[in-house]
């Protein structure tokens, strides 16, 4: 069969791992940390009733929402969205480096900075073929200008964070990789790391 399925395709890149090899190291330490600690991150979100992200704000919690939901659309089975991957990623950033942190910042406004002088709104609040047409040249700039390139370092972050959040979800277990529940973290039964201990 000629075209290969969204699952397949998801499948592959997760893989393969998210992040390219010429990513920066702020990327790569963003990616890494997200694998390594995804079951203590989904638990704590699995558990908290009401939410708020600790280290964005409600205006750049939107962008990743809209970001990741591009990244992983919900078709007949669940998107992003769904699998509150916004959570994960507020979660990554918030135990990041002060300074990994801030260039994920600094890539989120500068994706509302670009949409804002080509779609002349936030990325957020664009129509769904602008935010397509900014991540599409994201993904394709093979030779960005110095400028662009904190945009297209920060996609393939958002990118990474967005696939491994999903598959380490309940919606992206059960629904993309037909789990019965063995391989979602249903039941946190402890971070053996120290920052993550009570």
């Amino acid at each position: 069969m000629a075209d290969v399925s969204r699952r397949d395709a998801l499948r592959k890149i997760a893989i393969g791992g998210a992040a390219a090899a010429t990513a920066p190291l702020w990327v790569e330490a963003l990616a890494s940390a997200a694998e390594q600690h995804a079951a203590h991150y989904q638990a704590s979100a699995a558990r908290t009733a009401a939410w708020a992200p600790k280290a964005l704000t409600a205006a750049q919690n939107e962008t990743v929402i809209a970001l990741a939901e591009l990244i992983i659309p919900q078709t007949e089975t669940a998107g992003a969205t769904k699998a509150n991957v916004n959570r994960f990623i507020d979660a990554v950033i918030a135990d990041a480096s002060p300074a990994d942190r801030q260039r994920f910042v600094d890539g989120l406004a500068w994706v509302d900075a670009r949409s804002q002088r080509d779609a002349g709104a936030s990325f957020a609040k664009a129509t769904a073929p602008q935010q397509t047409a900014l991540l599409t040249a994201l993904s394709t700039n093979k030779a960005p200008t110095p400028e662009e390139q904190s945009g297209v370092d920060f996609f393939k972050a958002i990118k990474a964070l967005t696939i491994t959040g999903y598959y380490t979800s309940e919606a992206g277990m059960r629904e993309e990789m037909n789990d019965d529940g063995n391989m979602f973290f249903l039941e946190f039964k402890g971070c053996t790391h120290p920052e993550h201990k009570n």
